[in-house]
């Protein structure tokens, strides 16, 4: 193989492609190829994750400042639930993903929820106060905390 992995990625990326199209596998870079297939699945998990975390930061905002309720938070709220949606409608077998990283996401949205709105992390409850199949939904909104 000509292009190295390591000096030129994009030209490694494009040459593997032709030598895929071109059914020539006994010289691909297998080893290089086989970690680039498994980052795209860490990929599409991380960028749930992600999208998660953005939903519980804003649905926390929206449950604990009632007040500064904007057009903003729910289009955040938006925008995340169909990203998530659009993962899990191109990834099936990733349906699972969101439950099992609930706690892990959330833990990480009450810190992120306590600093963006000046709140003490305490005014948050300890594990997530919402049902995921909630969260996902296209139009539930929590109520204000009491």
């Amino acid at each position: 193989m000509n292009s190295d992995y390591a000096s030129d990625y994009q030209a490694w990326l494009a040459q593997t492609a032709r030598l895929i199209r071109e059914g020539r596998w006994q010289e691909l870079d297998a080893e290089h190829l086989a970690e680039e297939v498994e980052d795209l699945g860490k990929s599409e998990r991380r960028g749930i994750a992600s999208q998660l975390i953005r939903l519980l930061v804003h649905l926390l905002k929206w449950r604990h400042q009632p007040e500064r309720r904007s057009d903003s938070w729910r289009d955040s709220i938006a925008d995340a639930r169909l990203q998530i949606q659009l993962a899990l409608e191109d990834s099936p077998s990733l349906r699972p993903y969101p439950a099992e990283q609930l706690a892990t996401c959330y833990r990480k949205a009450r810190r992120a929820a306590a600093k963006q709105t000046g709140l003490a992390p305490e005014r948050f409850p300890d594990s997530c106060p919402f049902m995921l199949a909630d969260m996902l939904s296209e139009d539930w909104l929590p109520e204000a905390a009491d």
